[in-house]
């Protein structure tokens, strides 16, 4: 089973983006998305952004991880 988590794109750099997942700062390769800009949320997996989702979408997403986290 494959999971795509979702970040907030803080900046970019060419064909890379650094996100923000729930507090963590990662890069990613964006060069599978167009117009890809800062604020945007993207849906990441193994390193590449693959989709970009909305903010209420990504933010209940996150919140399912947040509540999996806190009852795991």
């Amino acid at each position: 089973m494959c999971i795509a988590v979702p970040g907030k794109v803080i900046s970019i750099d060419k064909n890379t983006a650094v996100l923000d997942f729930m507090g963590v700062r990662r890069d990613a390769s964006i060069e599978l998305l167009n117009k890809v800009k800062i604020g945007d949320y993207l849906l990441v997996h193994a390193g590449c952004a693959i989709q970009k989702i909305e903010e209420e979408e990504a933010l209940e997403i996150l919140s399912l991880f947040e509540e999996i986290k806190d009852n795991g």
